[in-house]
């Protein structure tokens, strides 16, 4: 099963009505239950200038990722102010609140899962207090400090560069900034991979990160034993989804399920982004299932017929 859509921004100029608990905001479900999703709750979001979400507590795990604005992050006590290319993860159970001081609405990206439950189901997953003073929120916020070991929860990506690029390395060998695993990309067949949000980050059901194509990138078909969702930022590709072919740009949304065979193919003249998001988490073994080695394998160790 597959989805694929696109995202219609229009729906951000009429914000939910003010209540007790949020003001200015706009939210848009991309992937759910709707387009056959089990685990993965996706959504694009917009607050308003004077907007915000009072603190909260919700019983599924969030990533966020920030499109435009500059957000205010209030994450169990320091009050983070994030700007496009910034990203954070509300583990299940953690305090937190959101604020827009800025005189530009913020548009951003939100994964959840376990998946919200629906508002007529008999249950409760989020739980709120009293709406935040926004005018205290704005003067306790700062830029992160990244780079600091002990920062926890927010990161910021600029996006992959083209590979040439990435894999250059202009500084001494000795006196290097270190580098490990979270500022680490896996780079093959012309695709650049940086993780945001997965289990080193804090996660324990979500993972979220950024795909780069170069000119002639490729993936081949595959499936996978989890869900995986993906929000087009930049360029053109060329994608197949169990045998159907599509285009898709900036603004698309795909979603491919448990089993969904898909591929991805740079056939065009520009580089490709996209957010990918994968619920529940990969597991460390055969996370994918790639189709050309299985049919290789049929041909060369089976008989016709059997």
């Amino acid at each position: 099963m597959h989805y694929v859509g696109h995202v219609d921004w229009s729906f951000a100029a009429s914000p939910m009505p003010t209540t007790a608990t949020i003001s200015g905001l706009s939210r848009l479900r991309v992937v759910g239950p709707d387009q056959g999703a089990i685990h993965t709750d996706l959504a694009v979001g917009a607050l308003a200038p004077g907007g915000w979400i009072a603190p909260h507590v919700h019983a599924y795990e969030e990533a966020l990722y920030v499109l435009e604005g500059e957000l205010l992050l209030d994450l169990g006590g320091p009050v983070h102010r994030l700007v496009t290319g910034d990203y954070a993860l509300m583990p299940t159970g953690l305090r937190h609140a959101l604020g827009n001081t800025s005189d530009a609405p913020i548009r951003f990206l939100s994964l959840n899962s376990p998946r919200r439950v629906e508002p007529d189901s008999g249950r409760r997953d989020t739980f709120f207090e009293g709406a935040q003073d926004l005018a205290a929120m704005d003067a306790a916020a700062k830029r992160p400090p990244f780079g600091d070991p002990t920062l926890r929860l927010v990161g910021h990506y600029d996006g992959t560069p083209p590979q040439l690029e990435t894999l250059a390395i202009a500084d001494e060998a000795r006196g290097r900034a270190p580098a490990g695993m979270d500022t680490a990309l896996l780079a093959y067949s012309g695709i650049s991979v940086k993780m945001l949000v997965d289990r080193g980050f804090g996660a324990d059901h979500v993972t979220m990160f950024t795909v780069d194509y170069e000119l002639g990138g490729a993936a081949q078909a595959h499936d996978h034993p989890f869900e995986e969702a993906y929000f087009f930022l930049a360029g053109e590709i060329e994608a197949e989804l169990d045998g159907q072919h599509y285009t898709l740009r900036a603004g698309d949304i795909v979603f491919a399920g448990v089993g969904s065979v898909h591929g991805f193919y740079n056939v065009g003249t520009e580089r490709v982004r996209w957010i990918e998001t994968q619920a529940p988490q990969p597991p460390a073994r055969h996370s994918y299932r790639w189709v050309r080695s299985w049919e290789r394998y049929e041909q060369e160790h089976t008989q016709s017929g059997r």
